[in-house]
Parts: structure tokens; sequence; C-alpha cells
């Protein structure tokens, strides 16, 4: 049976058309993009996304979320804001996270008012519950609506959801926030986080797709899928990435034979 239709995905389709009108917070990721595309089913022009643009959210980001944000046919909405201004995220301990989103969504919650919307929602899936996650804690904190989680969407359940929407980003890769390539304890500083950005553009440019670049101070650590490790051991272009990582402000560029960790740095 096709996911679409299944009992779990028509009860949020229904739920979503009893809250009558929400705001997703919308990062282009899959998740956020699915619950943008089934609210905008069940509502309409009722249904809007607000992309929270950051110094942690790379340009390339940005232009994929108003890119997606025009394939699901959603009113979309940028919010500037900037973690930077809260000296407990700054400080990068495990708790990061809650502090980021506990503005992000205070601000979330602010904007949607301006437009008498009084439901925001995330893309939080269930399979997020495994992992180092306190930004969870803030959604709570703000009574945030996360309807993969209440449904029981796994990851890969999501995935497939949106493939049968129809969505360009039903099988890209998962990202996250610049900051979490910054180990806990390195403060986390607007030149780091452009280190970072240009060290993984550099990656993205030559085709590279399951990777991290690590900010270890001076020190930039890549992690790479196991699969495309050949690819970058071989890569013609391969000196040129280096050096374009260490022309973005590193002094030091190591590769990790252990490959690519979703939240490699997060504790154990």
């Amino acid at each position: 049976m096709s996911i679409l239709n299944q009992p779990k995905s028509q009860k949020m389709l229904a739920e979503m058309k009893q809250l009558g009108s929400i705001a997703i917070a919308f990062s282009g990721g899959v998740d956020s993009a699915v619950v943008a595309a089934m609210s905008k089913r069940a509502l309409g022009d009722d249904a809007f996304a607000i992309t929270a643009n950051s110094e942690t959210l790379g340009a390339s980001e940005l232009d994929y979320a108003i890119l997606l944000a025009k394939e699901i046919k959603i009113r979309h909405e940028i919010m500037e804001f900037s973690e930077l201004d809260d000296a407990n995220f700054v400080e990068n301990t495990p708790s990061r996270c809650f502090f980021c989103q506990s503005m992000r969504f205070d601000k979330l919650k602010q904007l949607a008012s301006k437009v008498d919307v009084d439901v925001v929602a995330s893309g939080t899936n269930i399979d997020d519950l495994s992992d180092h996650r306190p930004g969870l804690k803030a959604m709570s904190n703000h009574e945030i609506y996360q309807p993969l989680l209440v449904h029981e969407f796994t990851k890969s359940e999501v995935r497939q959801l949106a493939k049968e929407l129809g969505l360009s980003c039903w099988n890209r890769p998962a990202k996250a926030c610049l900051s979490s390539r910054i180990p806990h304890g390195l403060t986390v500083t607007l030149k780091r986080l452009q280190m970072i950005e240009v060290a993984e553009d550099a990656m993205l440019e030559n085709g590279f797709l399951h990777f991290r670049v690590r900010h270890h101070d001076g020190l930039a650590r890549i992690e790479i899928a196991p699969a495309e490790h050949q690819k970058f051991l071989t890569h013609p272009q391969r000196a040129f990435m280096i050096e374009r990582i260490l022309g973005a402000g590193f002094d030091r560029v190591c590769f990790d034979v252990r490959g690519y960790r979703q939240g490699s740095l997060n504790p154990k």
C-alpha cells in the first residue's frame, strides 16, 4: 500500500485540517518538507513555511529552501535572527541545541502570531529520539506540533512519503546546522562557522554527498561515507579541495578513516 494512503498518513492529514492553520519551521530538509507538503494538502493557503536564516545556515541551504518552498507551492517567509546573540549558545555546551531552538521557536511563534496562526510545527520524526537532541525539550516547552513524531513516522518512511508526494528532496542527504561541526567546549564564532561553510562547499562542488568537515580549532577533520572514500582518495581535484579548506583558515587537514558518522561529536 502507498504510504500516503496508509491510516497514519490519512490521520495526520485529518488532524492538520482540524488545526485550521499551521506555520512550519522549514529548513529545506526532507522532514520539514513533508510536513509543509502535507500541511499544504490539508489547509491550502492556511499553511505557510518559515525559514530561520542565521549564521548557522549555509547560503546554499537557504537557496535550496527557497526553491523547495516554490516546488511545494506554499507561502514562504524568511526570518532573520542570530543564535550568536545568545551567550549560552556561543559557549557550546552539550545543551547548545536547547538554547538555539528556544530562541528559534520564540521568534517563529512571534512571527506566526502576527498572521493569526496559533500552531507552529516542526519536522521531528521518531528516529530523532534515538540521538542526543536537547532541542526536543525546547520544542516541548514551546508546545510545538510534531506530526511526524505524533504519528510515529521513521526517517525511512518520511523519505518514502516525500517520494510519493513528488518532492525533489526525498533522497537528499541529511543536513544539520553548521555549529554541529564544532566540538562541545570550543566556542561557536562567526569565523568558525564561515570556515566550515567554505570547506563543505568545496566538497559539495566536487560531488561529495555524505560527509562533514569537523572544526577542531586549527584542524579540519573530514568525515566521508565509506562508499565515497575511494572517490576522495583518487579524486583529480583532491589537492584543490584541500587548498580550499586551508584557504578557509584551517592550518591542518586530516581524513578520518572511520568515515562519516552522524552526530559523531554528540555526547555518548
